[in-house]
């Protein structure tokens, strides 16, 4: 996946608070914040924005060095725990956004994924795919490789690769993984 930056440069408000106090313990009290996910790395992240903006959820914003229009600055990396309950209840759709947004590269990993270990393949880290759906896209990508999520799903069956992907990243952003496929690790 995207491993050539070390910074995000978009992100994806999953929560804007006019007035608070955020989590990433700033100075910045009562002046507006966002809780955001960039697309790169999935990199949970704390923003400053500026004042007279207003963000909403799903929102792409420039979180990169130079002339963010709508973001002060970067508060702080944030975990998962640290996300607003409205965060939390987002993040599953905004992710399945960005999986759709990056589609070509997801397809990729269906195409290029690798065994781990003797025993395990990356394939069986995503929720729900064990051996059968293993194989199943392993067989089907030396025929031809896959060319979008939906062909992943009509030629291996799997209910929807997309929801599988969202599930991994979030149980990789929860920190309950030994394995980082698509999140940069804490």
């Amino acid at each position: 996946m995207r491993r050539e930056k070390r910074y995000e440069e978009y992100a994806w408000v999953l929560d804007f608070i006019v007035r608070g106090t955020p989590r990433s313990k700033s100075r910045i009290r009562g002046r507006p914040f966002a809780q955001v996910i960039g697309e790169n790395f999935f990199t949970l992240l704390e923003v400053s924005v500026r004042e007279g903006v207003i963000l909403s959820v799903f929102e792409r914003v420039f979180v990169g060095k130079d002339n963010r229009e709508k973001i002060d600055h970067i508060l702080g990396r944030i975990g998962y725990k640290d996300l607003t309950f409205s965060a939390k209840v987002e993040l599953p759709r905004v992710i399945e956004y960005i999986i759709l947004h990056r589609e070509r590269e997801f397809v990729d990993f269906f195409n290029k994924a690798h065994p781990i270990t003797s025993r395990m393949h990356s394939l069986e880290l995503l929720p729900g795919i064990g051996k059968k759906y293993m194989w199943a896209i392993i067989n089907e990508r030396e025929k031809k490789p896959f060319e979008s999520l939906k062909d992943v799903q009509e030629r291996t069956g799997i209910p929807s690769p997309v929801k599988l992907l969202a599930k991994r990243i979030i149980e990789e952003l929860m920190g309950e993984s030994k394995y980082y496929l698509f999140v940069r690790m804490p």
